[in-house]
């Protein structure tokens, strides 16, 4: 079990402008980030509202889980069309500071428990939160990982097997943020949560996660590396299986065969 005060940055509970600017993987200059901001906030007034209509975007980004030898810049993921946990984190924070929020990422060390369904060979997790400053305070949700599709696919698979964990969620886990409070894939504040085994601290991108103490601090990085890349195979068959059976799509064709 980490000891969360031990593995948190001093920086983490300064002020929020501490948390607007740009990073190693967010150019807030870019003019396509720039562009596909204004475009999702221009209509609306309030920090809540922009932060929805970014929220948005991302999470009907697909979830995947490919093969790689670093992590991607924001504006890369918007060319990619796609991507996984870290890669959506860094492309909302950037969403969001660029609509003049702050916003950062929270890594939480999760049991591998959680996916089982997808794999069995993975113990401990590390999964970001993003953290946007709004109504006065820190709000934190992880339902922007997951695309609908996705959701409602393992919801319904975990009630399937009547399990209450599985596929990386919560049977009644959140499906979606609303931009009051904080929302969760796991049903449960992250401090309540049994499947969150500590906390990893604050970063502005996932590169200067994969550089702090609390990243080194879960064994070799290169050692991480090769086996998740080794596992995303598996857990990318996973979630194209997971995703395809529940779609209409395939539901119509069986029904059309049977």
């Amino acid at each position: 079990m980490l000891n969360p005060a031990a593995s948190q940055p001093a920086v983490e509970e300064d002020h929020p402008s501490r948390w607007l600017g740009a990073s190693p993987l967010i150019d807030l200059e870019d003019p396509k980030l720039r562009l596909r901001v204004r475009a999702l906030t221009q209509l609306y007034k309030t920090d809540r509202e922009k932060a929805l209509a970014v929220y948005g975007f991302v999470k009907r980004l697909p979830l995947t889980r490919p093969m790689r030898l670093r992590v991607h810049t924001a504006r890369e993921v918007i060319d990619l069309g796609r991507g996984d946990g870290s890669d959506k984190a860094t492309l909302l924070v950037a969403m969001l500071r660029g609509a003049g929020i702050p916003a950062r990422i929270r890594y939480v060390l999760i049991d591998g428990e959680i996916l089982r369904g997808l794999t069995s060979r993975v113990r401990q997790a590390a999964r970001p939160l993003v953290e946007m400053w709004l109504h006065g305070r820190w709000l934190r949700t992880d339902t922007y990982i997951f695309d609908a599709a996705y959701m409602a696919a393992a919801r319904q698979r975990l009630k399937e097997h009547g399990w209450d964990w599985g596929y990386g969620i919560h049977v009644n886990g959140a499906m979606l943020w609303d931009g009051y409070d904080s929302a969760f894939v796991g049903a449960h504040p992250t401090g309540e949560d049994p499947m969150v085994l500590g906390d990893l601290g604050a970063f502005h991108d996932s590169l200067q996660f994969v550089k702090s103490r609390a990243y080194r601090g879960l064994g070799s990085r290169f050692s991480r590396l090769l086996h998740l890349n080794m596992l995303s195979p598996m857990l990318q068959r996973g979630i194209r299986r997971l995703r395809e059976e529940r779609s209409p799509t395939v539901v119509r064709s069986k029904r059309r065969t049977s």
